[in-house]
C-alpha cells in the first residue's frame, strides 16, 4: 500500500471515529459559533493596535471612534473604467443607464443598496464606488447580473476592480506617453494597468515612446502580473522577476553608445504590514503586531534607495504602503532624504487630486516593541535590541533638518474620511545624483552594437556605481560580475534568460525572446498578404523559439527592443510583447501561413492596407452571435467587399455613424476569417460579450453563457463541406452563440481555420 493510500485510509478511520458534535462542526453547516465550515468568527479587536495608534495620534482628536467603526465595516467595492480605450464612454453610458438604474430601490440582506457614485477625486468619472462589499456582490442573487457584468468586463480589460486608495499612487506619478516607468513591486498589477493606460492616452499612436517595466520578486505573482497586463494589449510592457532591493541597472543603446537607463517615473509600492487593509483582510486584526513593521523597515528602505538611484534627474518617484505605521512610512522617507543629502525632495501634491481627503505626514513619532515598550529616541534603545530596532526608525534629532525635510507633505489616507482603506503616499522629486553616484557613469567602449557579441570588459574596478568610502553595494557587485563574465557567446538577436550560475532563478525557465532577422523568409509573404505599410516596424517582431517553426509572432515597441537586446544577461524577463500573428496548421494552403490575433489587432491595424472589410452594425451583431454566418446572411455591402477576396485572415471594421447617436458610437476592430462561403470572427468570449452589451444585447450575452456548443476545433477539423447545403448544416451545428470556441481557437496557434 502506498503512502497516499495509507493516509487516505487513516483519514477515513478518523472520520468514522468522530463524535456527532464534531461531525456537525465539520459539515459546513452554519452555527451560532461562527462561519461556515466551523471556523470561529474573527473578533475585530486588537488592544495593542488601538494603544499604538492612539499614542501616535495619527487620527484627529474626536474622530477615534469613527476611525475604529470604519475599520470594522467591510470595504465597499470599487471599480475603474479603462481610460485609454475608445469604448470607455460607451461602458460608462451602459453602467449609468442600465446597471446602476437596476440597483435603485434594491435591498440586500436588509441593507438598502445605494446607487454607485463616482470618486470625486478621480478624473472624468472613470472610477466608482458602492456601499456593497465584494462578498455581498458575489453571493446575492439580486446582484448576479451586475456581478457577471463586472467579471466579464474585467476579463476583457475594460474594467479593473481595484481598491480606491490603490488608484492614488499612479495618479500622483503624472506619467506621460513618452516616460520610461519602473514599477518595482508590481504584482498583482492593478497599479501597473493604470500606468499602461497613461502610456496609451492617445489611442491614435500604436507605439508610445515610453514603456513600463513591471517587476516582482515572487515568480508566481509575476504571472498574475502578466495576466493583468495582457488584458490591456500593450506592446510597451515588460514583466521581470527580481528582488526590488537589488534590481539590476539596465543599459540601452543611445546613438551607438551604451548608456545607463534611468527612469522618468518610478512607483515604489513596497511590501508592508498591511494594517490599512483590515477592512478586507480581517486576519490582520488577529495577527497585527508592531514587530511586523520593525522587521520590514530595512527591506523597505533598501527598495526605496534602489529606486532613487535609478531615477533620472528631474524624475518623480512615488513611495506608498497600505500601512498607517510611521516606521514603514515617514521613517523611510526621512531616512532616504537624509542620506540623499539634498538630491531628493518631497513634492507638495496636496492640490493635485482635489476632492481627496488626507492627513499631512507626521513629524514626530515613537517606536514600540511587540510587548508594548516605547522608545522615543535611538539613545534609549538598549544594546540587546539593536538588531531589531535601528536608528533609521526614528525622526531626525536636529529640528532644522527635520523642518527642511517637510515631512508634512506626505499623505496619509484614513478609512473613515471617505469610506476607503488606509494608505500612505509620498512623492519624491530627484534634483541631482545620489551622493554615492556623483561621478558620471563610465562604460567600457563608446560604440554599442546590440546585435553583435558583447566583448568582455577589461578587469578592474568599475566607476559606474562606486560609493565613496563604502565600496560597491551588493547590486552593483552583481552587475560588475555579470559584465566581467559576459564572454561573447550571445546569439544575434536572441534575448534569453540569464544563465543560472549568474543569478538564482526561481520558478519556470522562460523561453528566449528572439527577434526576427531582416532576411528571414517568413516575413515577405505576411507583408504582401496584408499589404503592410512601409512604416511597419518589422524589426520589433519577435518569437519565443530558436528552433523549429515559429508558431506565434509578438510585437514590442522599439524602446523595449533596445532594452531587451542590451540586457539579456542582466535580467530575467517573464513576459513582454503582444501577440499579433498565429500560424495556421494548414497555412500552406493559403497565401499566408499566419492569421491575425485579436490580442494585438488594435496595435497592428494602423499598418494594414489590405483584407479590411467595413461592416455595418447589423452585420457585427450577426458575426458575434453566429459561428459561421454565410454571405447570404450578411448585408450586400459586406458581401461586395468579401466576394473577391482570397480565403484567409481578414480585418472586420465597424465605423460609428455620428448621425445616429442612438447606435454604438465607438469603432470596433475584429479579427475574422474569410472562408469559402462564410465569414467568422476570432474573438475571445468575454470580448464578444462586451461588444454585445455595448450594442444593447445584454440578454443575448447572458444567454450565450448558458448554452454550450461543440468546440471550434472539432468543427474546424471536419474538413471543407462538399457543398453549400453541407456547409449550412455544419454551420448550424456550430452556430450556437457561445463564443468560447472562438476564444479557444484564437488562443491556439496551431488550430486550423474553418474553410
Amino acid at each position: 500500500m502506498g503512502r497516499r493510500a495509507r493516509s487516505r485510509r487513516l483519514r477515513q478511520q478518523q472520520q468514522q471515529q468522530q463524535p456527532q458534535g464534531a461531525e456537525d462542526r465539520g459539515s459546513g453547516k452554519r452555527s451560532d459559533a461562527g462561519w461556515e465550515g466551523g471556523y470561529p468568527e474573527i473578533v475585530k479587536e486588537n488592544k495593542l493596535f488601538e494603544h499604538f495608534y492612539q499614542e501616535l495620534k495619527i487620527v484627529p482628536e474626536g474622530e477615534w471612534d469613527q476611525f475604529m467603526e470604519a475599520l470594522r465595516e467591510p470595504l465597499p467595492a470599487t471599480l475603474r473604467i479603462t481610460g485609454y480605450k475608445s469604448h470607455a464612454k460607451e461602458i460608462l453610458h451602459c453602467l449609468k443607464n442600465k446597471y446602476f438604474k437596476e440597483l435603485e430601490d434594491l435591498e440586500v440582506d436588509g441593507q438598502k443598496v445605494e446607487v454607485p457614485q463616482p470618486l470625486s477625486w478621480y478624473p472624468e468619472e472613470l472610477a466608482w464606488h458602492t456601499n456593497l462589499s465584494r462578498k455581498i456582490l458575489r453571493k446575492s442573487p439580486q446582484l448576479e447580473k451586475f456581478h457577471q457584468f463586472l467579471v466579464s468586463e474585467t476579463e476583457s480589460g475594460n474594467i479593473s476592480r481595484q481598491e480606491a486608495v490603490s488608484m492614488v499612487p499612479p495618479l500622483l506619478l503624472t506619467a506621460q506617453p513618452h516616460h520610461k516607468i519602473l514599477d518595482m513591486c508590481a504584482a498583482p498589477g492593478s497599479k501597473t494597468a493604470q500606468l499602461i493606460e497613461m502610456l496609451h492616452a492617445d489611442m491614435s499612436v500604436p507605439f508610445p515612446e515610453g514603456f513600463v517595466i513591471a517587476n516582482d520578486v515572487d515568480n508566481k505573482r509575476c504571472y498574475l502580473l502578466v495576466h493583468q497586463a495582457k488584458r490591456l494589449g500593450s506592446p510597451c510592457i515588460m514583466v521581470v522577476n527580481h528582488d526590488a532591493s537589488s534590481i539590476p541597472r539596465l543599459r540601452i543603446d543611445v546613438d551607438g553608445r551604451k548608456e545607463v537607463l534611468f527612469y522618468d517615473r518610478i512607483l515604489c509600492d513596497v511590501p508592508c504590514s498591511g494594517d490599512g487593509t483590515m477592512r478586507k483582510n480581517i486576519d490582520v486584526w488577529r495577527k497585527w503586531s508592531p514587530l511586523h513593521s520593525l522587521q520590514l523597515h530595512s527591506l523597505q528602505l533598501r527598495i526605496a534607495t534602489r529606486g532613487a538611484e535609478q531615477l533620472v534627474e528631474g524624475g518623480r518617484m512615488v513611495y506608498s504602503t497600505c500601512s498607517l505605521n510611521p516606521i514603514e512610512d515617514e521613517a523611510i522617507i526621512a531616512s532616504l532624504l537624509e542620506k540623499s543629502e539634498g538630491a531628493l525632495e518631497l513634492a507638495d501634491v496636496s492640490s493635485e487630486l482635489p476632492g481627496l481627503k488626507c492627513m499631512p505626514g507626521l513629524t514626530h513619532w515613537k517606536v514600540m516593541t511587540k510587548d508594548g515598550h516605547w522608545f522615543a529616541e535611538w539613545d534609549e534603545v538598549p544594546h540587546s535590541r539593536h538588531t531589531q530596532i535601528r536608528p533609521t526608525m526614528f525622526p531626525p534629532k536636529d529640528p532644522e533638518k527635520l523642518q527642511a525635510m517637510q515631512l508634512e507633505r506626505c499623505l496619509r489616507i484614513l478609512p473613515h474620511h471617505q469610506n476607503t482603506g488606509g494608505f500612505f503616499v509620498a512623492v519624491l522629486v530627484k534634483k541631482s545624483s545620489m551622493p554615492w553616484n556623483k561621478r558620471p557613469p563610465k562604460l567600457q567602449g563608446d560604440v554599442a552594437e546590440p546585435r553583435e557579441p558583447v566583448q568582455p570588459s577589461p578587469a578592474g574596478p568599475s566607476e559606474l556605481d562606486r560609493k565613496p568610502g563604502t565600496g560597491m553595494g551588493h547590486a552593483e557587485r552583481a552587475e560588475r560580475t555579470e559584465e566581467l563574465e559576459n564572454n561573447g557567446n550571445k546569439k544575434d538577436g536572441v534575448c534569453g534568460p540569464p544563465p543560472s550560475k549568474k543569478m538564482k532563478l526561481f520558478g519556470f525557465k522562460e523561453d528566449p525572446f528572439v527577434f526576427i532577422p531582416e532576411d528571414d523568409p517568413l516575413f515577405p509573404p505576411i507583408q504582401k498578404f496584408y499589404a503592410l505599410d512601409p512604416s511597419f516596424p518589422r524589426m520589433n517582431l519577435l518569437t519565443r523559439t530558436t528552433e523549429g517553426k515559429k508558431r506565434q509572432l509578438y510585437m514590442v515597441s522599439k524602446e523595449l527592443r533596445n532594452v531587451l537586446l542590451n540586457n539579456s544577461e542582466r535580467m530575467k524577463v517573464i513576459n513582454t510583447g503582444i501577440k499579433v500573428w498565429c500560424r495556421n496548421n494548414s497555412g500552406e494552403e493559403f497565401d499566408c501561413a499566419f492569421r491575425l490575433a485579436q490580442e494585438g489587432i488594435y496595435t497592428l491595424y494602423p499598418f494594414i492596407n489590405s483584407r479590411i472589410i467595413t461592416v455595418p452594425l447589423e452585420d457585427v451583431k450577426i458575426l458575434l452571435t453566429q459561428e459561421n454566418p454565410f454571405f447570404r446572411k450578411l448585408s450586400s455591402e459586406t458581401y461586395s467587399q468579401a466576394k473577391d477576396m482570397a480565403k484567409g485572415s481578414i480585418v472586420l471594421k465597424y465605423e460609428p455613424d455620428p448621425t445616429k447617436p442612438d447606435t454604438l458610437q465607438c469603432p470596433i476592430v475584429l479579427c475574422g476569417w474569410r472562408g469559402k462561403a462564410s465569414i467568422r470572427t476570432f474573438v475571445p468570449k468575454n470580448e464578444r460579450f462586451h461588444y454585445l452589451r455595448m450594442m444593447g444585447l445584454e440578454d443575448m450575452a447572458e444567454k450565450k453563457k448558458e448554452e454550450t456548443i461543440p468546440t471550434n476545433e472539432s468543427a474546424a477539423s471536419s474538413g471543407p463541406p462538399e457543398d453549400e447545403a453541407g456547409a449550412d448544416q455544419a454551420a448550424e451545428q456550430a452556430a450556437s452563440p457561445d463564443a468560447s470556441a472562438g476564444s479557444n481557437l484564437s488562443d491556439q496557434a496551431g488550430a486550423a481555420p474553418p474553410r
